[in-house]
């Protein structure tokens, strides 16, 4: 399971961002620009469930060592902004930036 988390943080993370887009830039314009308040009601929906469980994932990952504190905070952080997941996902999961051991990365 410790093993598997950072990836389910990755596919979390993706599909969070994405369901943030959508929120942003389509439900949102929709609902004050063409009076079609039906989407936001949906994405609205689906993104805040998948919010929950990126934050859900990040505490996972902290707690599994998998992510230090400094990580994790700035996972939340990406997770507030349009694209955050993205760059988070670039610059901290793939980059291999995450030691093995985050108490003890020398080690």
């Amino acid at each position: 399971m410790s093993g598997r988390v950072l990836q389910l943080l990755r596919i979390v993370g993706n599909f969070e961002a994405v369901s943030y887009l959508l929120l942003v830039f389509i439900a949102m314009p929709l609902k004050y620009l063409a009076d079609q308040p039906s989407m936001v009601s949906v994405v609205g929906m689906v993104h805040g469930v998948l919010f929950i469980l990126y934050v859900v994932a990040i505490l996972a990952a902290l707690l599994m060592r998998k992510l230090t504190f400094k990580q994790a905070v700035f996972g939340f952080i990406a997770s507030l902004l349009p694209f955050g997941p993205f760059v988070f996902d670039r610059k901290v999961l793939n980059k291999g930036s995450i030691p093995a051991d985050p108490v003890n990365p020398k080690a």
